[in-house]
């Protein structure tokens, strides 16, 4: 691999392959300590996600390597957090939207790989950012429920936070339902979009 393909956006794209790794660890456990790890590791992976782009376009360190890379780490984080969001007692997310989001992902994935062998790269338009983005608010209030509901309810703090990422409030559950338009509107537009690709 090129030295200037291993860059510092390329480098943190790769460390959070690493923080889903210890996601997927760590909720594997039923314990206090590992929901808090869980969405510690989540909630970090989430910020490199905006780190590494912003990094690479404010030191013009965008490569192709960071164009496939970046979208592919983002989609193995989000399947885990939804899979796990999937079969938590707790947390109303239908195995149906999980399997949506994981088959729109492989559907693109695909079409960037017909891309590359035809000697292009498809990067994340803008519709594709705003699903992720909610994908990972989701997740995140989700992970904040579970994880502070094992906390002290008479903290202030807590119970406030505990109260907003409830599901039975409206903000999580428009999160998902936001998060699951986009994620069919975004896989429609990159079909049509590239369609040429798949005459060929």
């Amino acid at each position: 691999m090129a030295a200037a393909t291993v860059n510092i956006p390329n480098s943190i794209t790769v460390f959070r392959l690493v923080l889903t790794a210890l996601f997927i660890a760590a909720a594997s456990f039923d314990s206090p300590w590992s929901y808090h790890t869980a969405l510690i590791t989540f909630v970090i992976a989430a910020i490199s996600d905006w780190l590494d782009g912003y990094l690479a376009r404010k030191l013009n360190l965008v490569t192709s390597l960071g164009k496939l890379l970046d979208p592919l780490a983002d989609k193995i984080l989000v399947a885990a957090g939804f899979i796990y969001l999937s079969v938590h007692p707790n947390i109303n997310c239908p195995i149906w939207v999980t399997c949506m989001i994981i088959g729109r992902e492989f559907m693109v994935t695909g079409l960037r790989q017909v891309a590359v062998e035809q000697g292009k790269v498809i990067a994340a338009d803008n519709l594709g950012k705003w699903k992720t983005a909610f994908q990972l608010i989701f997740v995140i209030g989700s992970l904040t429920h579970i994880s502070f509901a094992t906390l002290d309810p008479t903290n202030p703090l807590v119970s406030l936070l505990v109260w907003i990422a409830t599901p039975e409030h409206i903000i999580i559950p428009a999160t998902l339902w936001i998060a699951t338009a986009l994620t069919l509107i975004s896989g429609y537009n990159y079909i049509y979009r590239n369609s040429e690709l798949l005459q060929q």
